[in-house]
């Protein structure tokens, strides 16, 4: 991986721009579609750097070091990306932080089938991850309804965020927590290395991460993500200011 610098304490710092990673994540993201990213998120940045922020500990986004449950990456966008990679550059100084991964197709099997048949109604709506409303004022806007399960009952689909997806009715919401603690029982946990990378497809696998304590001495915990997008619509291509980066929501909020 090169030679590597402290690990940053600031959002945005951007030292690794022209690093060896960037290349090898553009080659992987690219194999299986596009490299994407998006304006509303670190100002369209197309690696993202991972680590604790100070002050920022308790936020429910990368710059946190609290646990981070359950979710579908950019869980409310109508251009989800279809695969995500994370790059472990280096770990946390107990090695302990794990990477939760958990399948739909391994949860589902444990829900009873009028749980299932709540999922996929349209009668969820996803408030807007705090990672794209950085820089905006008032509530959260949010993005619905939604199901939560879709596609073929043999192989499902999941939209889904622990913390933002909320459920119309009761019914909806006892389904959720249903679902939220099937996926807890069928998760697999990664403690990732420095150099090792896994890539999820983002409709199937959810994801999230264990807590870990941050000391800012320059050697905290240090990832690189990237997104990966197998088509994005002739519509939000000609919208497109910056090549790969996708519009801001209030562009295209609306259009689809």
């Amino acid at each position: 991986m090169g030679e590597l610098p402290k690990t940053p304490q600031a959002h945005e710092a951007h030292i690794l721009d022209g690093h060896p990673t960037n290349g090898t994540l553009m080659l992987v993201a690219d194999l299986l579609g596009s490299l994407t990213g998006y304006q509303d998120e670190k100002s369209g940045a197309l690696f993202h750097d991972v680590h604790p922020v100070r002050g920022e500990e308790a936020r429910i986004e990368n710059s946190g070091s609290v646990a981070f449950d359950f979710h579908t990456e950019n869980v409310h966008h109508p251009l989800r990306p279809d695969y995500l990679g994370l790059l472990c550059l280096r770990q946390d100084h107990e090695q302990i932080a794990a990477t939760r991964v958990s399948s739909v197709r391994d949860a589902l099997p444990l829900l009873t089938d009028d749980e299932v048949a709540e999922l996929r109604k349209p009668q969820f709506h996803s408030l807007y991850p705090t990672s794209f409303t950085r820089n905006t004022t008032g509530p959260r806007p949010s993005a619905g309804p939604h199901p939560v399960i879709f596609g073929p009952a043999d192989r499902p689909f999941m939209r889904f965020n622990s913390h933002n997806t909320q459920g119309d009715h009761p019914q909806a919401r006892t389904a959720l927590r249903s679902l939220a603690t099937a996926l807890e029982r069928v998760c697999r946990d990664l403690v990732l290395a420095p150099g090792d990378l896994v890539v999820l497809d983002n409709h199937v696998v959810v994801h999230g991460r264990t807590a870990f304590t941050p000391r800012y001495d320059g050697q905290d915990r240090w990832l690189r993500r990237f997104y990966s997008l197998r088509s994005a619509p002739l519509w939000a291509q000609r919208m497109m200011r910056h090549p790969r980066v996708l519009p801001a929501m209030t562009e295209i909020r609306g259009v689809v």
